[in-house]
């Protein structure tokens, strides 16, 4: 393969990395949620805070006083306030 292809293809290759990178970030900031943290509803909170680390369980999986006991412990853990934890935990006792 002769210089002048390999530069080319070199720049193809980034020139479609910064088309694919521009794309997928206009992409995520398209998809944010007009909606300020006062205004979202638990299960939204919950993919937000708690889906980053935890995978999804049976919110039957433990009764409303765990729930109560274990997003109490995680709300400091993940810097949540106070309305964002009782509307996690309305969420997860909900459906329980």
């Amino acid at each position: 393969m002769s210089k002048d292809t390999k530069r080319n293809r070199l720049w193809f290759i980034g020139i479609v990395l910064i088309m694919f990178g521009t794309i997928t970030i206009s992409g995520l900031v398209g998809c944010a949620s007009g909606l300020t943290q006062k205004q979202k509803p638990g299960a939204m909170l919950w993919g937000e805070n708690c889906g980053r680390c935890h995978n999804v369980r049976n919110p039957k999986g433990l009764n409303d006083a765990q729930w109560d006991v274990a997003v109490m412990h995680m709300r400091t853990r993940a810097n949540l306030t106070a309305d964002e934890a009782q509307k996690i935990l309305e969420f997860l006792q909900s459906a329980n």
